[in-house]
């Protein structure tokens, strides 16, 4: 006979004074308890603070319940746990983890939870340059973008010999009719297209675009921008950018060979260009015939005149042979012939660039960073919470 438990709780007596009591209704519990290392992360580099005081708040300090530090701390917590979207706050304001995290464990008014649910934050998100009657929280976006580098220049004990700074676009999928959207052709949907720049593990830009841009649109603003700051506390550190083919522009380079940064550019293979390595094409053939190698390669560097380019550069191409067919390769760098080899420069250098792919991939898909479900392309928190991963690399 099946056996019928109805008691809420069995008492299993006193030890140390203290009752030792079994239940089953869970009582008030969390699945997110891994939080508290984002937390004490926080506290070393105190991210969250300097990021509220991006914002300036209006509000009747005695009539508010949750402060911008409070909120600002909540939606970016949310989001590297994997709480993408406002709606999740309805049940995240009372979490205990939450209350935690933001230092406040009971709230002021009766009516209210601890921390914030999805219309508060909506608020926050939608704040203007200016308070106003109903938004009453406005932001600073210069100091926002600035907040990026200086974690980054924080994180180094001291300043390094040369840091290399990786562009890079990619697609945001848009769902519905949000302002300013296009379809892409490469990415074969309707997406905006933001503008990344990493050094390393570190994330200096997120930049939010409409998807009818050039994949450089901006680039020349933004990496001015970032190199000045850069430069400011690092005036002797060399700097070189890196990217793929779409980044490849005269205005671009021009700009890097006037302030004295170098870079290595992927390149977009055209006849001409593969006519300029014909002989180490054969070469490479033949040596993969008489060989059996299904793949093998050698190097080559020259300088090219572009009807779109202002002047002559140097093209470091890699004439391989993969696959019973020819696989040319081409980068435009601004790298001496003294800097390194022709070889090295496509290998060690440019191909190193790689990496940067697995950092969009950890903003995308661990951080959601491909959730832009607002109305309009204005989203201050997009990537934000990526700073965080500075935290480990900063000296004690």
């Amino acid at each position: 006979m099946p056996t019928e438990c109805s008691a809420e709780c069995f008492d299993f007596g006193i030890v140390e004074d203290r009752p030792v009591e079994a239940a089953f209704d869970g009582g008030l519990v969390t699945s997110d308890a891994g939080a508290l290392l984002l937390g004490a992360t926080d506290r070393a580099i105190g991210m969250l603070d300097r990021f509220a005081g991006c914002f300036h708040d209006v509000r009747r300090a005695n009539l508010i319940e949750h402060s911008v530090a409070t909120l600002v701390g909540q939606r970016v917590f949310a989001i590297a746990l994997g709480y993408e979207d406002l709606n999740d706050h309805d049940e995240l304001r009372y979490d205990p983890m939450m209350a935690v995290l933001a230092g406040k464990l009971v709230a002021r008014r009766e009516d209210c939870a601890p921390v914030a649910g999805k219309s508060t934050l909506n608020r926050l998100e939608l704040s203007k340059l200016e308070p106003t009657r109903y938004h009453k929280i406005s932001h600073n976006p210069v100091a926002i973008r600035n907040l990026f580098v200086d974690l980054f220049l924080e994180a180094h004990a001291r300043a390094p010999r040369q840091i290399i700074l990786d562009l890079d676009a990619t697609d945001d999928p848009l769902h519905g009719e949000q302002e300013g959207r296009f379809f892409h052709g490469y990415y074969d949907c309707y997406c905006y297209l933001p503008l990344y720049v990493f050094c390393g593990h570190h994330l200096l830009l997120s930049k939010l675009r409409c998807a009818d841009v050039d994949a450089a649109a901006g680039a020349v603003e933004e990496v001015a921008r970032l190199i000045a700051r850069i430069r400011a506390c690092w005036p002797r550190t060399c700097i070189l950018l890196r990217a793929d083919s779409g980044f490849a522009r005269d205005e671009l380079m021009t700009w890097c060979e006037a302030n004295g940064v170098d870079f290595v550019f992927g390149l977009q293979k055209n006849e001409r260009l593969i006519a300029m390595i014909e002989g180490e094409l054969a070469q490479a053939e033949a040596k993969s015939r008489r060989t059996g190698s299904r793949r093998d390669a050698s190097r080559a560097s020259c300088g090219r005149l572009a009807t779109s380019w202002s002047h002559s550069r140097r093209v470091v191409a890699k004439a391989e042979w993969t696959k019973g067919e020819a696989n040319p390769r081409f980068v435009v760098t601004s790298l001496r012939r003294n800097a390194g080899k022709a070889k090295d420069i496509y290998e060690k250098v440019y191909c190193a660039r790689g990496d940067m792919e697995n950092r969009i991939k950890e903003c995308q898909l661990d951080l959601y960073a491909d959730r832009t479900s607002a109305a309009t392309p204005v989203v201050l928190l997009d990537g934000l919470c990526a700073a965080v991963r500075a935290a480990p690399d900063r000296p004690a």
